[in-house]
């Protein structure tokens, strides 16, 4: 089987999520990026680096602790988002256009480098992880959000797919990292220690109009909502409906999940 266009994959991935509003996407997720912010202990005086940031969750909340960061990207869309973002936030992120498997940054140079659900969708897992620690220095932390094969979201994923184009051939399920077996066997020989944990988001919609409005807002789910006939749109629309409703918290025309996500720390050796 021959290897996979990397180059042409990355320039899609550059052109879809420059696609839709990506900070509706971002809003919903921004939970993820605190807990990370905590679990990986960033704070002022440490240089921070936000790998596949998007527009920015991590980068902000890590600046508000008082870190120095540079935030990189793969779509040079995002880096445009996620650059007005932080300069109406009034902080200070340094933002790069960046393949998370090829990061333009010396070896050793941050304290922490992270990302939240942003390079697991890189081609190579393995190139992608190696490039996060070799910035890092000696004791530093890795840390990762990761989608796995659990939970609504999981579930929204798949109900989608079925809909979508198949993926590339040779590529690995980005849904992979969630494994703890499997990212162990990603990150052991990289990290000194290694502490996984399951954890929550808390999503609220007025209706389930509004959670397929958010899900379709950005990237592959805009690409997908503009090419595909109507009537599939409509099709996808009532699956995932049926989904979110067994997922429903709320029993009064809201929409309540709690969509589960593993959380990665890893330390790398000294």
């Amino acid at each position: 089987m021959s290897e996979p266009d990397y180059d042409e994959l990355k320039d899609r991935a550059r052109k879809l999520w420059a696609l839709g509003d990506y900070p509706k996407i971002a809003a919903i997720t921004i939970g993820a990026a605190r807990n990370l912010v905590d679990a990986t202990a960033i704070s002022a005086g440490q240089e921070v680096l936000d790998v596949a940031a998007g527009n920015g969750n991590l980068a902000l909340l890590a600046a508000e602790e008082g870190a120095d960061v540079v935030a990189s990207d793969i779509s040079p869309g995002q880096v445009d988002l996620g650059r007005a973002r932080t300069e109406a936030e009034g902080v200070d992120v340094e933002w790069v256009e960046a393949d998370a498997e090829d990061l333009p940054f010396e070896d050793d140079r941050f304290d922490c480098a992270a990302s939240v659900f942003g390079a697991m969708f890189a081609p190579r897992p393995e190139v992608a992880a190696r490039e996060m620690f070799r910035v890092v220095k000696p004791g530093g932390t890795v840390g990762l959000a990761v989608w796995g094969h659990f939970g609504s979201q999981s579930e929204i994923f798949d109900t989608l797919n079925r809909y979508a184009p198949p993926p590339p051939a040779g590529i690995p399920e980005p849904r992979a990292w969630g494994d703890e077996a499997t990212a162990r066997e990603r990150l052991e020989s990289l990290a000194s220690s290694l502490v996984m944990e399951r954890r929550k988001l808390h999503w609220e919609f007025e209706s389930f109009d509004a959670v397929w409005e958010t899900l379709q807002s950005a990237g592959p789910g805009a690409a997908a909502r503009a090419s595909a006939p109507p009537e599939k749109v409509e099709e996808a629309k009532q699956a995932v409906g049926e989904v979110i409703a067994r997922w429903n918290l709320a029993d009064d025309g809201r929409v309540v999940v709690e969509p589960e996500y593993l959380e990665i720390v890893a330390r790398k050796r000294g």
